[in-house]
C-alpha cells in the first residue's frame, strides 16, 4: 500500500502524513508449475455445488454459526461497521516503549509529510523530548487497529499492534532454578559475546544461497550441497560453559 495518504490527530492538532510501509519482502519469488509441462498453475474461485468457476462479483462473505449454514454480509454492511474516523490515526494516550512487549508488535509504517510541516516537526521533536511513544488507533483496509506511532531519526515509525487475544501467552510464569556457579559463567559468556546490534552485517543466508543457485543454475552448473560444520556435543552444562568461553575467548 505506497503513499497512502491519512492524518494524525492530536487532540485539536490534525497532521497531514503520507503512510508507506517499511518492510519489504525479501524473498526470492517462485512460480508454481505442472510438473509434467511446465506451465504455471492457475488458482481458481470455484463453487463445488454449481460446479462452475466463480467471478470475483459473485462473492459475499460469510460467517459460519452452523454446519453450513452462514450469515452474509455484503460489502456495503461491512464498511458501514468501520469506526468514524477510519481514515485518521487518532492518539488516544501517550506511553512509555518498555510497557509494551515486542510480541505485540506487527507490521511497520513511515510516516512522513507532503511538504514541510511545522505541526509535524512539534510532534516529533514533543515525543523525543519526553521519551514517549504515543498510543493510537486506525482502519487500515478493513482491519481495526490499535497501533504506537515512535520518534525515530527517519521521522515518525507507525507500528501496528496484535490485540492481546491474539498474543497467545502462557498461563504460567517461568519458574527458575540456577546454580550459582554455572549462572556466573553464563553472565561471563554473555558479556564476551555482547557488541551493537549492525543490522547491515545480518544477511539472509539461506536467499543468498538461492540467488547463487540460480546463477549456477542459469549457466547449467550442478548445485552443491555445502558441509555442515560440525559442532563438539557436550552433555554437561557446566563444562559446555567453561568450553564456550575457552572457545571465545
Amino acid at each position: 500500500m505506497p503513499n497512502v495518504h491519512s492524518n494524525i490527530s492530536f487532540g485539536l492538532v490534525n497532521i497531514p502524513i503520507i503512510m508507506n510501509p517499511l518492510i519489504k519482502n525479501n524473498d526470492t519469488a517462485f512460480n508454481q508449475l505442472h510438473k509434467k509441462c511446465m506451465h504455471r498453475i492457475k488458482y481458481i474461485k470455484y463453487c463445488p455445488h454449481c460446479k462452475r468457476e466463480v467471478l470475483e462479483e459473485d462473492i459475499i462473505k460469510g460467517f459460519q454459526y452452523e454446519n453450513d449454514q452462514y450469515l452474509t454480509f455484503p460489502k456495503e454492511e461491512l464498511e458501514q461497521l468501520k469506526p468514524e474516523n477510519d481514515k485518521e490515526i487518532e492518539i488516544v494516550s501517550f506511553v512509555n516503549i518498555g510497557e509494551i512487549d515486542p510480541s505485540y508488535f506487527e507490521k511497520s509504517y513511515l510516516l512522513k509529510t507532503e511538504k514541510k510541516s511545522k505541526a509535524y516537526d512539534l510532534f516529533c521533536e514533543a515525543l523525543k523530548k519526553e521519551k514517549k511513544v504515543a498510543l493510537a488507533k486506525t482502519v487500515l483496509g478493513s482491519k481495526f487497529y490499535y497501533c504506537i506511532l515512535r520518534f525515530t531519526s527517519y521521522g515518525i515509525i507507525m507500528n501496528t499492534l496484535y490485540f492481546n487475544e491474539e498474543v497467545d501467552f502462557p498461563l504460567e510464569k517461568l519458574d527458575v532454578d540456577v546454580n550459582s556457579k554455572e549462572l556466573d559463567l553464563a553472565i561471563k559468556l554473555i558479556r564476551e559475546l555482547t557488541g551493537k546490534f549492525e543490522p547491515d552485517k545480518y544477511k539472509d543466508e539461506y536467499q543468498n544461497n538461492i540467488k547463487e543457485a540460480i546463477e549456477l543454475k542459469m549457466k547449467g552448473s550442478k548445485i552443491k550441497k555445502p558441509k555442515k560444520k560440525q559442532k563438539e556435543q557436550v552433555s554437561d552444562l557446566f563444562e559446555a560453559l567453561e568450553k564456550s568461553l575457552k572457545k571465545n575467548g
